[in-house]
Parts: structure tokens; C-alpha cells; sequence
């Protein structure tokens, strides 16, 4: 018969989020329904505050009564309803928490993977062979500037302790000659007249009596 007339397609089951959607729709519907209930529940009791007693009292009492029964039994529902959506949820969190934690662990799985086809490609052998060619172009390149600063005609060992007593020499010779009088003022020293007895300016008659009388 289904070759012949078709089957009925079958329709998708509503996932976890199109329940909380229409659970959240129906508690939004309950809601309004209570707050009717309030209103009316607020027109009897403003009757029955200008109304004394007798029936006509007695009766919107029993109509009062009715309505806050209903709407006991709405927001029994609604409290019902309110919860099935906070579980819905929580069941959509953990659904999703494990979707994040399975994929999580699939990327994982897949660098697992990768490296392992990189580090296989790695040759270790190669590398250490690759630090060893490095070190020696080190070491020769250290013996070549070593070479080149080499110096000529200096001695390889110093005495330090002979550098300072030469030193030391040298300042005590510097010494000696700074304090002697310079041989250019001692030499002829008694061929110079002495000066410091004679009178700096003569009397004129003295210097006239010293003149030579010229011959006429």
C-alpha cells in the first residue's frame, strides 16, 4: 500500500529547544489568565466593601471564592510549567557543555595527529650532526681572531710586580732632577760683578766727576 499510495512523511521531533519555547508560550498564556483573575477578584472585593450583609453579599462572596480557586490552580500550573523550562535548560547546558567538550577533545585529537606527522619528519641525528658543524665553525672562528690579534715583539708574561718597581723608579728619578739647580746657572757664576753693595743712582756731581774731560 505504501508503494502504491505514498507514505506519510514523517515529521521531525521537536528538539529540546522548540519544548522550552512552547513551555515558555504556555506559562506567558497562564500569566494572563491569572492577572484576569486578579482583576476580577478586585471588582468583587470592592462590592462586597459597599455592600452589607445579607444574599446579594453572600453570592459575590461564592463568586469571589471561585475565582481565587482558579486561580490557586493557574498558578499551580504555572509554577509547573516555570520549573519543566528551568530543567529544559539545564538539560540544553549539559547538552551543549558536551558538544563543547567533544569538540574540544576532537581538535585535540587532531593536533595529537599533526604532530606526529611533524616530529616524524625530524631527523634528531641530523639536527645534532647540524650543532656540531656549528660548534666547530665556532671554535675556528675564535681561533682566527685569536690569531689576528696576536701582537709582535711583546712579551707573552708581564711581571706586574716588576712593572711597579720600575715605575716607582722612574718617579723617584723625575724627583731627583725636578730639585737640582740647572747647570746653565752654575757655570760662570764668579765672572758675574756683584751688584749688591753698589748704590742704585749716583749724585749727579759723581756722575759728572766720572765723565772724561775732553781736550780742547
Amino acid at each position: 500500500m505504501n508503494r502504491l499510495f505514498g507514505s506519510k512523511a514523517a515529521t521531525p521531533k521537536p528538539s529540546l529547544q522548540d519544548a522550552i519555547t512552547s513551555t515558555e508560550t504556555r506559562a506567558d498564556g497562564v500569566t494572563q489568565k491569572i492577572k484576569k483573575l486578579d482583576q476580577e477578584l478586585a471588582r468583587y472585593r470592592d462590592q462586597m466593601k459597599k455592600m452589607t450583609s445579607g444574599p446579594g453579599k453572600k453570592a459575590v462572596e461564592q463568586r469571589a471564592l471561585r475565582v481565587l480557586r482558579q486561580k490557586r490552580l493557574y498558578e499551580g500550573q504555572l509554577d509547573q510549567l516555570y520549573q519543566q523550562s528551568y530543567n529544559m535548560e539545564q538539560a540544553t547546558m549539559t547538552t551543549e557543555n558536551l558538544r563543547n567538550t567533544m569538540a574540544t577533545v576532537d581538535a585535540m585529537n587532531s593536533a595529537n595527529k599533526e604532530m606526529r606527522k611533524t616530529y616524524g619528519k625530524i631527523d634528531l641525528d641530523k639536527i645534532e650532526r647540524v650543532q656540531d658543524d656549528m660548534e666547530d665553525m665556532i671554535e675556528q672562528a675564535n681561533e682566527v681572531q685569536s690569531t689576528l690579534g696576536r701582537s709582535y715583539g711583546v712579551p707573552d708574561e708581564i711581571d706586574e710586580d716588576e712593572l711597579q718597581a720600575e715605575l716607582d723608579a722612574l718617579g723617584d728619578d723625575l724627583g731627583e732632577e725636578l730639585g737640582e739647580t740647572p747647570s746653565y746657572l752654575t757655570e760662570g757664576a764668579s765672572a758675574l760683578p756683584d751688584v749688591s753693595n753698589e748704590p742704585l743712582n749716583k749724585a749727579p756731581a759723581e756722575q759728572e766727576s766720572a765723565q772724561p774731560v775732553r781736550a780742547i
